[in-house]
């Protein structure tokens, strides 16, 4: 029997808020259609930005280390 992971409560805000922005980006859509474009683009590279700065960075190397 597989057991199906269910959703954190993070995992619910994250579609939360996703459903939201596609909610507002349709609605800016409606009345203009490239300035949704721009949004979709800047709330993208915006997302993109939160994302790379939740995961943690390379370590550096020890005094010493091989390579």
């Amino acid at each position: 029997m597989v057991k199906i992971a269910r959703p954190t409560r993070g995992a619910w805000l994250l579609a939360v808020e996703a459903a939201f922005v596609v909610l507002f980006l349709a609605g800016v859509a409606m009345l203009h259609v490239p300035a949704s474009l721009m949004l979709g683009g800047v709330l993208g590279v915006v997302a993109t930005e939160r994302q790379m700065a939740r995961t943690a960075g390379v370590q550096p190397r020890r005094k010493g280390a091989a390579g």
